[in-house]
């Protein structure tokens, strides 16, 4: 039933045997010793913080992976080298806040600390110092361009109410839309609104049904803009002059 297990500074401590009847350990504290391997947490599932500073890891891959619920994870001042395989390790650990890798071999690698943050988006704290929105949006744009660009060129959509006879289609290639035929319980009726009293009523067949339906359903339109080419507000009040109309295709599709 150990929950707390203290193991730090310890001298001479180079390795540690399994810890696995300790199956409920939640808390472990193995820092400022000479740790070389993990495989003693094969079996220890359940721990949410793991203290591992101040040793000589030079690698932890397989050895972390299965700890799911870690919260807190102490890394900093080892000897840890691969960037890539370390943070696939630590990748499926979705409640993981706290993170520190610092005065590590790999700390000195091209833009570090956005990789990180891109591959564990729970990550709220990141070597002492929190993660803000700006650096997120930043880790985004660098290690996933080609999504980033998708995102950066879809504007916005909205519902379009339009008569049934009205076009559909892009501005260039246009179709007009099918005129449906009316039953005949409602051709008195002055507009397609004023067919709402009839939702009530049950329907002698199912066609019936899909009609309503369908007149009663709006349109949907779609703008795209590229805002690569849309100035900022700091740009445009640099520039102090008139902004040009912008580039838009619009799609409309029942």
């Amino acid at each position: 039933n150990l929950l707390v297990f203290f193991l730090s500074s310890i001298r001479g401590l180079r390795s540690i045997p399994s810890l696995s009847r300790f199956h409920r350990l939640r808390y472990l504290w193995i820092n400022n010793n000479k740790i070389q391997d993990l495989t003693f947490l094969i079996k220890n599932c359940c721990l949410t913080e793991l203290y591992l500073h101040n040793n000589e890891l030079t690698d932890i891959s397989g050895a972390l992976k299965h700890l799911r619920a870690l919260q807190i994870l102490l890394l900093h001042n080892n000897q840890l080298k691969k960037l890539g395989e370390t943070v696939k390790e630590l990748k499926g650990m979705l409640s993981l806040q706290t993170l520190n890798l610092f005065h590590n071999p790999l700390a000195q690698e091209q833009d570090y600390r956005l990789h990180v943050i891109h591959v564990l988006p729970s990550v709220q704290l990141l070597d002492r110092k929190p993660v803000a929105q700006k650096e997120r949006e930043s880790a985004f744009h660098l290690c996933n361009h080609e999504r980033s660009c998708l995102v950066q060129s879809i504007a916005f959509g909205k519902r379009v109410n339009t008569p049934l006879g009205a076009t559909v289609g892009s501005r260039r290639y246009s179709q007009p839309a099918r005129r449906l035929m009316m039953p005949s319980v409602w051709k008195h009726s002055d507009n397609v609104h004023s067919l709402c009293s009839f939702c009530r009523v049950p329907f002698e067949s199912p066609e019936d049904a899909v009609l309503l339906r369908a007149m009663t359903r709006s349109l949907m339109e779609f703008s795209f803009v590229d805002w690569n080419k849309v100035a900022t507000c700091q740009e445009r009040g640099l520039e102090n002059r008139a902004e040009e109309p912008h580039e838009k295709l619009t799609i409309q599709f029942r």
